[in-house]
């Protein structure tokens, strides 16, 4: 079956039948489909859409095409997962996996790398010196059984048509398609062997979903997916106007994820993110009764210091330090530049330009350009405003982190027009947008 004939088709607007669907996905494991051919496909499945049916198969073929992970027997608690549809700043697996861990959940993670202008969990972990994202199933159970969480990316066999196809993805303004985000998000998921799935739908001016409709039917979809493949699932739309946090890069995500852990500046609404979507999964996974036992349960095991523990023996059982938390401020790599953009007059913050934070941190070098760029975890910002943050003249609207001046300069170009400031402070927004029925 040629490939340029399966493009052609979906380019011209007809549904693909199972058998092209399989030879799509073939040829993306075994390579027989280019990637300008893949990238062409990509796009077409962009501007023509598919069938919830045509979802379903390319899901599912794309799950087959690797290892499928069981872990019933091996464990006494559900294997339970959390996705996130990307922002700027987003580190909640960080730490709801610990949470979760410390709770009796058992979180096989696997996760992605940066996609667009959003970050990616692996990319974070990938600044912690001597942490392995890439592992065996051997390692990622004796990771599980130390920690009881373990953030990895899908290995060779789990799902390696995504493997391919999300790189394509990321440099080919394919990244907002909904059958491919489902296709991407569930097949690693399926193939991970969870009980249970909770789903964090961004929508914003920082995340792939701009609107709010775009966002409820992307949610619908990945829910009805997942719930059709029998994966217990919830979906929640979170607000992505804002870095949620206060830094967006990858080592500073990380640092700051351990210091939310420690106790150390606690953003707010990234607390709440992360207790809400861990609640559903403990209830989900018949670990608590209803939600207010289980964030009871969750705000223990923060406070307490056990998700900080579990999160500590995950990275020594995945190849960093036992003592990385201890000493993530000195382990982690500092980028030798640091600036301020500052505020020119006083007032409320009304808009903060989280898109472009997000591009303007690859543009420091913490994302790619091509799928094949190299990442400088150094590199991003910190101290970044929030709407609703009173500021004077010379107020830090956030710290750029980079590797030279002539960065800082193109960076300062790129946002100071962005911040938004008002003579009154601006409506409150609530991070909760909605929970999917």
């Amino acid at each position: 079956m040629l490939a340029q004939e399966i493009i052609r088709r979906k380019r011209d607007g007809h549904r693909l039948d199972r058998a092209h669907i399989d030879a799509f996905v073939k040829g993306l494991v075994d390579h027989s489909w280019s990637d300008a051919q893949a990238a062409a496909m990509a796009m077409a499945v962009l501007l023509e859409g598919m069938s919830h049916e045509e979802t379903v198969a390319l899901t599912d073929a794309m799950t087959r095409s690797g290892t499928i992970l069981d872990w019933k027997g091996d464990f006494p608690g559900p294997a339970l997962d959390k996705h996130s549809t990307g922002g700027v700043g987003d580190k909640v697996s960080l730490v709801l996996a610990p949470v979760v861990a410390a709770c009796g959940g058992i979180v096989p993670m696997v996760s992605g790398r940066g996609l667009g202008h959003t970050g990616g969990t692996l990319d974070k972990l990938e600044s912690i010196p001597g942490y392995q994202v890439t592992v065996s199933r051997t390692k990622m159970e004796a990771a599980l059984r130390k920690a009881g969480c373990a953030i990895v990316g899908a290995s060779a066999e789990v799902a390696p048509a995504d493997r391919r196809l999300y790189a394509i993805r990321d440099v080919t303004a394919t990244v907002e398609s909904i059958p491919l985000i489902c296709a991407s998000i569930l097949s690693k998921k399926l193939a991970a062997g969870l009980d249970a799935m909770v789903l964090d739908i961004k929508v914003g001016n920082g995340a792939i979903a701009t609107d709010l409709t775009y966002a409820r039917a992307l949610a619908s979809a990945l829910k009805a997916v997942a719930s059709g493949a029998g994966l217990k699932t919830a979906a929640w739309v979170t607000d992505m106007n804002q870095v949620l946090g206060r830094t967006c890069g990858n080592a500073l995500e990380v640092l700051e994820a351990v210091r939310f852990m420690q106790g150390v500046d606690r953003d707010g609404r990234l607390g709440l993110v992360i207790r809400v979507l861990a609640a559903e999964l403990l209830v989900l996974g018949g670990l608590d009764p209803d939600t207010e036992a289980a964030e009871a349960r969750i705000d223990i095991a923060i406070h307490k210091g056990y998700a900080l523990e579990c999160f500590a023996r995950m990275v020594s059982a995945l190849g960093g330090a036992s003592d990385f938390c201890e000493n993530a401020a000195n382990r982690l790599p500092v980028a030798p530049v640091k600036r301020p953009i500052l505020s020119t007059r006083d007032g409320w913050i009304q808009r903060v330009p989280t898109r472009d934070i997000g591009l303007a941190c690859i543009e420091l070098g913490g994302g790619r350009h091509m799928a094949e760029d190299k990442i400088d975890p150094r590199v991003g910002f910190s101290h970044v405003v929030a709407p609703g943050d009173r500021v004077e003249p010379g107020t830090i609207l956030a710290m750029v982190h980079a590797a030279s001046e002539s960065d800082v300069q193109t960076v300062r170009a790129m946002l100071e027009s962005g911040f938004v400031i008002g003579d009154s402070p601006p409506e409150p927004t609530p991070v909760l947008v909605e929970r999917m029925p």
